[in-house]
């Protein structure tokens, strides 16, 4: 690639997002494809130390617009101390979750005002939006289920946050795609796992050009 290309991807809780990173990671490398990920909250160490506080379990008291703004602070440091390199140096950068999970969790999911949350997004990233969104959807109660099933993955605040949040979080996703349907492929995240990832691939090496 003669630049970079920046994939975000975006899901509600246990849509299975990093089983199919995985998967594709390998299939990328083979094919002479130079790979980034790196994910939100996170990313880069003030970043992490951004997502322990946001994520630990007992900070069940913090207000919606703290949340939001840490989660800004920390997309802010990890663009300009990882992403922005990487894209410079014509990487391949998946970022698992970026801008529209602000959008969807702490505007449609918290009820915070868009407008301010599409300036926040605008100002840490001097307006930079991903090339690509892959959008894996899933009902909210097969997605928590999931998680419940999965003794290995971790139990954060957001997991244990009510139905309701994560209904709201699910139809502002599906608003962006309205919204957003160039950037935006969405993915049946239902479906088996091998058929995530061959629909994932799919989808990914047409919009850069790879062979499949």
């Amino acid at each position: 690639m003669s630049k970079g290309f920046l994939v975000s991807l975006e899901g509600p809780e246990g849509a299975g997002k990093t089983s199919v990173l995985e998967a594709l990671i390998p299939v990328l490398e083979d094919r002479g494809v130079e790979v980034l990920t790196t994910r939100e909250p996170g990313g880069v160490l003030i970043g992490e130390k951004i997502r322990e506080v946001i994520l630990d379990p007992s900070h069940t008291e913090m207000d919606p617009k703290t949340e939001l703004l840490l989660y800004i602070a920390s997309r802010r440091q990890h663009l300009v101390e990882k992403v922005l390199p990487a894209l410079a140096a014509g990487k391949l950068v998946i970022m698992d979750r970026f801008i529209d999970s602000s959008v969807a969790y702490q505007g449609f999911g918290r009820g915070l005002d868009i407008d301010a949350i599409d300036w926040l997004n605008q100002f840490a990233t001097d307006g930079l939006k991903p090339d690509l969104t892959l959008y894996f959807d899933i009902e909210v109660e097969e997605g928590l289920a999931r998680i419940a099933a999965n003794s290995n993955r971790e139990v954060n605040r957001l997991d244990m946050e009510g139905l309701d949040l994560h209904r709201k979080v699910r139809q502002g996703y599906l608003s962006l795609i309205e919204r957003e349907g160039n950037r935006i492929e969405k993915i049946d995240a239902s479906l088996p796992l091998d058929q995530v990832i061959e629909n994932t691939q799919q989808l990914l090496f047409d919009r850069m050009g790879l062979r499949r």
